[in-house]
Parts: structure tokens; sequence; C-alpha cells
């Protein structure tokens, strides 16, 4: 894999970047047959680039492989074009330059030599292409930071509120309807059980949603007794990974989990309020921003759980000063 991200695995094998499946293997067998080392037994460099096919054929059947290469195969190939562009401009300018100086030659007046006025210009010259090398590497920089930013906050949100929960249900890839569950659909089973806080459906992932109570007990008994549908029946589970239990049966008043409420005030049910106050009922993600994936890359629910941890963080921030 990496010794074929440093060559043109499309041009190895004569196709287009959007060739699709059925085109690649037809250029496969074509090239193979070509280089194959038992029809080449005299050539060394046969067996080499037989091998180099077979690669570049792995490479590109490989979904995930292939967009990685892509990703790769694009961003030089955008760098080229801003190469060339580049050295387009400076030969204009080298062009202009070398004009000025057979001018300059006929200046008799000028109180600084040709060799002088040729060194300033090849100065400024030399400090424009360094000032856009300078920019190439400051929007490197920026893409792996973003990047790794996306990462973080997919492996260290550890989301704490007792009133959460995970909903997932069947859902197949292309199926429009969602296994027969929307944020309508969701709402209108949820909120029997009490004030729901938000009601996230994901539309980049189906069947996922995240819910918030203003209650525990609420999200206690939603836990407890809701099933969905019969034919495509519901799977509830804790953001936070525990397993909350009241300690009476008749009301919720506490629950038994990982969180510490001197630290953590959020979590006392008594003074609990939804992270997001502005949610007074559900709300679609999609209305309110518009969530792309970088894929460098991220997907819905880390984006979600990063919101959540920082606004977690900001409700400690007083009570820490």
């Amino acid at each position: 894999m990496e010794d074929l991200m440093n060559i043109d695995v499309y041009e190895l094998l004569g196709i287009p970047p959007t060739a699709e499946e059925r085109m690649i293997k037809k250029a496969y067998r074509k090239k193979a047959l070509t280089c194959h080392p038992d029809k080449n037994p005299d050539n060394p460099q046969a067996a080499s680039l037989f091998l180099q096919l077979s690669k570049a054929l792995e490479l590109l059947l490989d979904k995930i492989q292939r967009s990685a290469y892509d990703k790769l195969y694009n961003a030089k190939k955008a760098a080229k074009i801003r190469h060339q562009e580049l050295d387009s401009r400076r030969k204009k300018l080298k062009e202009d330059l070398e004009i000025k100086e057979r001018l300059a030659q006929f200046d008799k007046t000028g109180c600084r030599t040709q060799e002088q006025k040729l060194s300033e210009e090849i100065e400024r010259l030399r400090k424009e292409g360094s000032q856009q090398l300078k920019e190439e590497m400051e929007s490197l920089r920026q893409q792996v930071y973003n990047e790794k930013f996306l990462k973080s906050s997919t492996e260290e949100v550890n989301d704490k509120s007792p009133y959460r929960l995970r909903i997932r249900w069947k859902s197949e890839k292309n199926d429009s309807c969602n296994g027969g569950y929307d944020n309508e659909k969701l709402l209108q089973l949820f909120s029997k059980y009490g004030s729901i806080a938000v009601l996230i459906v994901s539309h980049k992932k189906g069947g996922s949603a995240l819910l918030e109570f203003e209650r525990g007990e609420s999200a206690l008994k939603a836990y407890q007794l809701e099933k969905g549908s019969p034919e495509n029946p519901l799977k509830l589970s804790w953001l936070n990974g525990g397993s909350p239990e009241p300690k009476s049966c008749e009301g919720v008043t506490h629950f038994k989990n990982n969180v510490d409420s001197d630290k953590f005030p959020s979590a006392k049910l008594s003074e609990t309020k939804p992270i997001f106050p502005s949610m007074n009922n559900s709300y679609d993600i999609r209305e309110k921003r518009n969530f792309k994936s970088t894929g460098e890359e991220g997907d819905f629910e880390a984006f979600v759980f990063a919101k959540l941890r920082e606004a977690e963080d900001r409700k400690k921030k007083p009570d820490q000063t």
C-alpha cells in the first residue's frame, strides 16, 4: 500500500480516476497479459511490473483503501497544478525582469547598477515563493489539526448525564423510511414518559438517535418500558454505559452510576436542566446547522458527543471559580 502511494495507479492501469470496478478488472487483465513473467522470461522488470499491477488491482477494489488513495492522489494533483501556476508566474516575472534589464541599459542617469537591480528582483521573487510555500504548509497544518480534533472528540467524549439514552433499531442502508422511525414517531413514543429536552435522529447513520429527558424518572421509565413497534423493536442503552437503578419502585430520585454530583452539578435530579435550554421539544440537527463529515477524517455521534462535552465543561467552570 505504501509503495503504491508514490505512483499513479490509474496511469499504471491506463484508466481514468472515475473508473468503475468492471473497467478496472478489464484494464488489469489486459496489462497483466502483456507483462506476465511466464511470457517474459528474459525481462527482469516483468515480474516487478506484474506485482505492481496486482497490488494496484487490490487497492482499487477495496473501497476504504481506494478512498484513502484518492484523497492523496487528488491532493498531489492539486499541488502539482499550483506549482505549475507558480512556475508560470515566475517565468512571466523573469521575462518582465529581462525586459526591464534591457531597457535599463539605456538609462545612464540611474544610481543603481544593473547587477543591483537584478539582485533585488531575484530577492523579491524568492520572498514571494517563500510566502506561497508558507501558506501551503499552514493549510496542511490546519487540515491535520482538524482531523486530530475530530478523532480526539470521538475517543475522549464520555458523557455523564443519567438522563440521556441511545436509541437503536434495524434500518437498511438505503431505506428512505429509516426502519419506520423518524423524529415525529420517536417524539410520539417517548413524550408520554415525561418532558423531552433533546431528541436527535441521525440522518447519516440510519437506525440511531439520541434522547435526553428533563427528569431522571422519565428516562428510567422509558428505558424499562418502551419497546417501540413489534415489527421493528427499539433497543435502548445509557450513553454513560452504566445501569441506573431506582432506590424505590414508586418514584426515581437517585441513580447508581459513576457520576460525582459534587463535581458535576448537572447530575443532581432536582437541579438538572437540559444541556441546550433553547431546545424545548424535539430537535433535528439538520435544521440547526449543516453537519459534514472530515474524514480525514468523523461521524454524526462523534460530533454530538463533542458538543455535549463542551456544554458540560462550560457548566463546570463557574462552580470551580
